[in-house]
């Protein structure tokens, strides 16, 4: 069972299989709660459980006429969680596709392969790689800012130490 403290990658794919696969891999090799979704629509009501990574089918609705694509719910999920990095999985080796898709705001995509699954894999690693810069990034400004703020009310204690003993300093 799921709790509070789990990070969540949702797969997204309307091919059950190539969910199971990819879920059975990604597994393997990270500590992620993995939700498998065949329909962006399920997905995004779930957004509540805030998954750190998505990896949407670009070809949604193959299998369902009137379920929405996959550049749709990208949409959807960059405007109801911004911060979660989307993957795109696309059969499609097209330059505009790839633009589209960077476009609306996938961290990346992969085009589905041989080595699609590895790929997924280094592209979840620079993920990693990313939040974890980032928390640093925003502990180093916290400590800055508290210094900051003790350098400072140290100088205000000095000048009313100052005026309060009234002390001269000596003139050379």
């Amino acid at each position: 069972m799921a709790s509070k403290m789990d990070k969540y990658i949702f797969l997204v794919d309307d091919e059950p299989l190539q969910n199971e696969m990819l879920k059975n891999y990604i597994s393997e090799r990270f500590e992620y709660t993995i939700k498998s979704y065949t329909n962006g629509e399920d997905a995004i009501r779930d957004l509540s459980l805030v998954p750190d990574v998505v990896v949407l089918d670009y070809h949604l609705n193959s299998n369902i006429n009137d379920a929405k694509n996959g550049v749709d719910i990208l949409k959807d999920l960059k405007r109801l969680a911004p911060d979660t990095h989307v993957i795109m999985l696309t059969g499609q080796d097209d330059l505009a596709v790839a633009v589209d898709i960077m476009k609306y705001g996938a961290f990346d995509y992969v085009i589905k392969s041989e080595t699609a699954f590895s790929r997924t894999e280094n592209i979840l690693n620079n993920i990693i790689i990313l939040r974890n810069l980032k928390a640093s990034n925003k502990a180093y400004k916290n400590i800055t800012r508290m210094l900051v703020a003790a350098i400072v009310g140290i100088c205000i204690f000095s000048v009313y130490l100052v005026r309060k003993l009234d002390v001269s300093l000596p003139r050379p």
